[in-house]
């Protein structure tokens, strides 16, 4: 749990950067995996969902960093503040 709420801290406190958000969410799906695993372990159950939910992550992680370099491509940095639509 304290891995899922520094995750939560530093997602909260890095909003400025997409990559630092990206990578945040990624330590966060890490320690629910972590936690999945340990749960999974200790009732002796099968671990295929742990699979699945791993392979979402991952294409979590993909779509992510698709974005992120298509709005460096456009934008020219990954700051929050140029990303302004109303302008």
């Amino acid at each position: 749990m304290i891995m899922y709420f520094s995750g939560l801290f530093s997602f909260t406190l890095k909003r400025k950067h997409l990559l630092l958000m990206l990578l945040s969410l990624e330590f966060i799906i890490l320690s629910l995996y972590f936690n999945l695993f340990l749960y999974l372990s200790f009732f002796n159950f099968e671990f295929f969902f742990g699979m699945i939910f791993l392979t979402m992550s991952v294409c979590e992680g993909a779509l992510g960093l698709s974005i992120l370099v298509s709005l460096v491509r456009t934008h020219g940095n990954d700051y929050f503040q140029t990303f302004n639509i109303l302008w």
